[in-house]
């Protein structure tokens, strides 16, 4: 799976948490841009790790703090 797939798949994902119908670009922030609260994060990244079939650790989340940072994230979880 390649770094653009996996960005499309997380397009998707994203769909019905991005209330506000902010446009999703490397350096969008979760808090910031999106207004993601931590519930929406947590169903977010739930919904992540069932699509990919990874694990987030709550170490991981804390780092990431844009959408380029997760997609590379999510790809290295899948590709190492």
């Amino acid at each position: 799976m390649d770094r653009a797939t996996v960005d499309a798949t997380i397009r998707t994902l994203i769909e019905p948490f991005n209330k506000k119908e902010v446009t999703i670009a490397e350096e969008t922030t979760f808090a910031g841009d999106l207004e993601f609260d931590s519930l929406t994060v947590m169903d977010f990244v739930a919904a992540i790790e069932d699509e990919f079939d990874i694990i987030i650790s709550m170490n991981q989340q804390a780092e990431i703090e844009k959408y380029g940072q997760l997609v590379d994230a999510v790809f290295k979880s899948k590709d190492g």
